[in-house]
């Protein structure tokens, strides 16, 4: 039971619903937007998703990028800056994944940095994975110098999008092996925030709603991709996962991923599946019983057993879904060397995330050791 816990509520309006992307125009009357900008990547320009938008906004849209990059890297925010300063843009859209919902957060922040009253721009989100930025205030860019890449992340809650809208038929596209890793990606939210030290009760309640609804979907999802049940399923699991990532710290899994990407070019979703079941088994002697609720939710049996074996059999069916779903599971498989681990897990010690795990973690050595098992 939590006893003590500091929550802080955020201003968002979320439309959800299959169809949902035709409230667009009507929602941005009502904000007075009048000139926004498109970040997305070219994916959605190949599957027509960009065009959609286009229809909708007509000569409201004074601006698209669409060639965002994983990982939001620094020489493109700065392009996209002197695009949306030329056009005059008074609200950013970030369509799609992680990546472009961050590209859109970055934009805001900097745009408010130039102006002269400070004030970052709006963002609207219309998410298409289920990586869930587009509930959080935070986004990461990935800076370049010395030859060296890192992820740096932001928190700013003036950034959090003003309006989120989830449309599960902008979903159907979402080809399986993203659908999986971001799939993964969101049930990881979850499961960290079960865990973490700034829990509370609302993070907790969506999380177990999130864990519940994404152990249903996703499979579904991954098998099926215009099963159009499932995609909404699975959607409303991201959404909770993202409404508990945003009220609480993440810790280890979150930190390594993070540096996972930044620095080795993992992609986040792939790097959440290799590390999510390492992570749960080095946090399971200091978090069994908080654990053990996602077991439960996941549809796993606690009578007559202990915390440790429920976790364990939920840490078992996990890494089981990756497999089933031909995710890649060790490190290697993703072009990390054996000599990178000793500089990955320096890095990840510096990480905030990291240093807010609910097992202390005080030794490089101790990183470096969940690294080598994903190894």
């Amino acid at each position: 039971m939590t006893n003590q816990f500091r929550y802080t509520s955020y201003a968002q309006e979320i439309i959800f619903g299959p169809g949902s992307i035709a409230y667009l125009g009507e929602a941005i009357e009502r904000f007075h937007w009048q000139r926004l900008m498109l970040c997305a990547s070219g994916s959605l320009r190949r599957d027509g998703t960009i065009a959609a938008i286009e229809g909708i906004l007509g000569s409201r849209l004074a601006a698209t990028y669409e060639q965002v990059q994983p990982h939001v890297p620094d020489f493109q925010v700065a392009e996209a800056l002197a695009i949306a300063g030329k056009h005059e843009v008074d609200a950013l859209i970030g369509l799609g994944g992680g990546s472009c919902i961050g590209m859109a957060k970055a934009l805001s922040r900097g745009m408010g940095e130039q102006g002269s009253n400070r004030v970052p721009t709006p963002v609207i989100a219309i998410p298409t994975t289920y990586a869930g930025s587009e509930m959080t205030p935070v986004y990461g860019v990935t800076h370049h110098g010395d030859g060296l890449a890192r992820k740096i992340t932001v928190t700013d809650n003036n950034i959090l999008p003003r309006l989120v809208i989830y449309d599960p038929l902008l979903t159907r596209k979402l080809p399986a092996a993203m659908t999986a890793s971001t799939g993964i990606n969101a049930l990881a939210h979850c499961i960290e925030a079960l865990y973490s030290i700034t829990r509370n009760p609302l993070s907790t309640a969506a999380a177990l709603g999130g864990i519940r609804a994404i152990s249903f979907a996703l499979p579904r999802c991954y098998v099926d991709g215009d099963d159009l049940e499932a995609r909404s399923e699975m959607l409303s699991g991201a959404f909770l996962a993202g409404s508990a990532l945003a009220h609480v710290t993440m810790a280890l899994h979150h930190g390594l991923c993070h540096v996972l990407g930044g620095t080795a070019g993992v992609p986040h979703g792939v790097a959440n599946s290799i590390v999510l079941p390492h992570a749960m088994r080095f946090n399971l002697d200091a978090t069994a019983p908080l654990l053990a609720q996602g077991a439960e939710a996941m549809g796993i049996s606690l009578a007559g057993r202990s915390a440790e074996s429920a976790v364990e059999e939920a840490i078992q069916r996990i890494y089981d879904l990756i497999g089933q779903m031909k995710l890649p599971q060790r490190l290697r498989d993703v072009g990390v060397q054996e000599t990178d681990l000793p500089h990955l897990a320096q890095v990840a010690l510096q990480s905030r995330a990291v240093q807010s795990n609910p097992k202390p973690i005080r030794d490089v050595a101790q990183i470096e050791e969940v690294l080598r098992a994903a190894w």
